[in-house]
């Protein structure tokens, strides 16, 4: 959530910041809003510190038995009791409106963040890796997978459009990366690794941003639950509600992650790209504002070491402001090379959200020697997503005979095989 104070203090900026992420505002109208709410609340707290005064003045007049006074006194505590219910009544309507009006906004992007409509409009940091090269006809993940163990008819027929059944040498395959994504961000980068609730309610998806906007791409049980559509919900609220003593805190997960993909109909139907539930490790950060900076920096480069040591080709975008996420300020994709396709494909993003998702869990830390709390920064990016890395392995190690070769540092995970034979 912004702060207001943002708002008021450069209502010009704040236009100029939301007309760049294509979400025009009127600061005005937040203005007024904010205006009339706060002089309803002096008016209350006014109304209350009379009334406590009256209420006194009362006793003491009918103690001189001033009978004209104290009864002034009483018609005057009678109407403000009658009063402040209506102001109290006033001021949580506004505070409301104003609060949903702020909770509906996207955050702000940073200055380096390039401005854009979508994805054509993104920048490129650099490529990195070879491609590799083929002296026989490629073929896209979906026409190699079947026979090795991608089983997507019993996957559509157990549960409908875009869920896969993974089985065999392919199901290994599977567990194996989520293994190495564990080991390198536990082992390497010094992450703590977490296993966290799927389910959770409705303030934790609000604490990430997730809601109120984006309810529909979201999977809701009949409790009133929400399975978790990234680990970042879970990892992120860890620290909702608390004032931090010892920064950074680094969390990893591996968990199945569910997406309804409302909205995304004949984009990546087939095959394993865009499914409604996936497996994936995320990194979660949560740091004091000036480690931010750093901070998504490292994020992203552990986010590439994971591709480095598989030996796929990737390169690195900076998103554009049409491009970026709800909750991010800048984010930057990780594409991974798909030779089936022709193209690099998103396989990992990384995001700094500031402290846009901190003021919505109210997650704070006191600086050294000071009395007064700060709002803490948080980021969030995925360390391995298996299902899109299992399309990455697939097309770049494909052989000509329909084998596929297991890049060498997950094959002491599968005991030493080092081929994915067709069935």
């Amino acid at each position: 959530m912004l702060d207001i104070r943002l708002i008021r203090d450069d209502p010009a900026a704040f236009d100029a910041a939301m007309a760049r992420r294509g979400k025009p505002t009127d600061a005005a109208t937040i203005l007024d809003l904010d205006r009339r709410r706060r002089e309803i609340v002096t008016e209350l707290q006014v109304g209350q510190a009379r009334r406590n005064e009256a209420s006194k003045a009362i006793g003491a007049a009918k103690a001189k038995k001033d009978e004209d006074t104290a009864a002034a006194l009483m018609a005057e505590v009678a109407t403000l009791k009658q009063r402040l219910p209506e102001l109290e009544a006033e001021e949580a309507q506004l505070g409301g409106e104003l609060d949903g009006l702020l909770a509906s906004l996207p955050n702000l992007p940073l200055a380096d963040v390039p401005e854009g409509a979508d994805e054509n409009d993104n920048h490129l940091i650099h490529e990195r890796g070879r491609r590799p090269t083929f002296d026989f006809a490629i073929r896209e993940h979906d026409a190699i997978g079947p026979a090795l163990g991608l089983d997507f008819e019993t996957g559509a027929l157990l549960s409908g459009a875009r869920f896969t059944l993974v089985r065999g040498h392919m199901a290994k395959l599977a567990r194996a990366l989520g293994q190495f994504g564990l080991d390198v961000l536990t082992r390497d980068h010094g992450y703590e690794e977490i296993v966290p609730p799927l389910l959770v309610r409705d303030e934790t998806m609000f604490g990430t941003g997730q809601l109120p906007k984006f309810a529909e791409d979201l999977f809701r049980t009949t409790d009133g639950r929400w399975l978790i559509p990234t680990s970042e919900v879970s990892l992120t609220n860890i620290v909702r509600e608390k004032i931090l003593a010892d920064l950074p805190l680094r969390f990893t997960a591996l968990t199945p992650c569910f997406r309804s993909e409302a909205g995304a109909a004949g984009r990546d139907t087939r095959g394993f790209i865009r499914q409604h539930q996936f497996d994936k490790a995320e990194m979660v950060s949560i740091v004091e504002p000036d480690q931010s900076e750093a901070e998504h920096e490292r994020m992203t480069a552990i986010a590439e070491d994971v591709l480095t040591r598989l030996e796929l080709p990737f390169r690195r975008m900076k998103l554009c402001t049409g491009d970026m996420g709800f909750s991010a300020a800048r984010t930057y994709d990780i594409e991974v090379w798909l030779p089936g396709q022709d193209r690099y494909r998103e396989v990992s993003s990384c995001s700094t959200c500031t402290d846009f998702q901190a003021r919505r869990m109210n997650a704070r830390f006191r600086p050294e020697g000071e009395k007064a709390t700060r709002f803490v920064h948080t980021l969030n990016g995925s360390g391995l997503v298996v299902g899109r890395t299992i399309v990455a392995i697939l097309e770049n190690y494909q052989q000509a005979d329909g084998s596929v070769v297991v890049p060498n540092v997950l094959q002491p995970y599968l005991g030493g095989l080092n081929r994915l034979e067709p069935r």
